[in-house]
């Protein structure tokens, strides 16, 4: 018996390690090491990344910090904060164009979030497809039998909560905590504990496989977004 409980406990030990080598911290709260993006727009404030503009130098485009890894199947979860305007944590995502002016450009899936009433937790691609899944839905996407570029998005059920009820979860200019798990071709968003949509992506020309992580700073109005806590998870 002594020597079976020794042998569970060593088991129970290299579970736990090989568990904590599955665990990676993203932001070290200290400096924007492993991301990149424009330097005029992206800081460290408050042991947070943030990201801001200002109204009287608005950005012409969409702009995004990168993270330097990639990612297919995956869970991240992140605190964010949001002032004004619209934001997202892409994934799976690629980088179409950079350069000084601009800074990264991005396409993909993006978990949105922004600081009004309707798409905190849609699923949403950037420079893509558009809007997957509104809040409070669960959807299946394939391709139109005539044109396989063409999607077609099928509401298959809803999520526990309405849109309007998952709303009522999000803190307004608060810290809130997204969920974002991806395995296989279901993706599922979830902010505060409550998923906010489900995608099961069966448009095979489409559906990105792996890529990106990017945090978006979107054109318009000025605005503040900041992200602490970033943790990936992998199998």
């Amino acid at each position: 018996m002594v020597r079976r409980s020794l042998f569970a406990l060593a088991i129970l030990a290299l579970s736990a390690v090989v568990s904590q080598a599955e665990e990676q911290q993203l932001f070290n709260g200290k400096d924007l090491t492993g991301w990149e993006g424009r330097k005029d727009l992206w800081s460290v404030k408050d042991g947070a990344i943030t990201g801001q503009t200002q109204a009287d130098k608005p950005i012409g485009n969409n702009t995004f910090l990168v993270w330097s890894g990639e990612v297919s199947d995956f869970e991240l979860t992140f605190k964010y904060r949001i002032v004004a305007g619209n934001s997202g944590m892409q994934y799976r995502s690629k980088v179409i164009s950079q350069n000084d002016e601009t800074g990264p450009i991005v396409g993909g899936y993006q978990a949105d979030f922004e600081a009004g009433n309707t798409y905190s937790g849609i699923n949403y691609e950037e420079r893509g497809r558009g809007i997957l899944a509104l809040r409070g839905e669960r959807t299946k996407l394939t391709a139109d039998p005539a044109d396989k570029n063409k999607m077609v998005k099928t509401t298959v059920g809803p999520t526990e909560k309405t849109s309007e009820e998952l709303q009522a979860t999000i803190k307004s200019e608060d810290w809130n905590e997204y969920r974002i798990v991806a395995k296989g071709n279901k993706l599922q968003h979830y902010i505060n504990g409550h998923m906010t949509c489900e995608v099961v992506d069966e448009q095979a020309e489409k559906a990105a496989q792996s890529g990106k992580l990017a945090l978006q700073l979107h054109a318009g109005p000025a605005m503040i977004v900041q992200m602490k806590d970033v943790v990936l998870k992998t199998e």
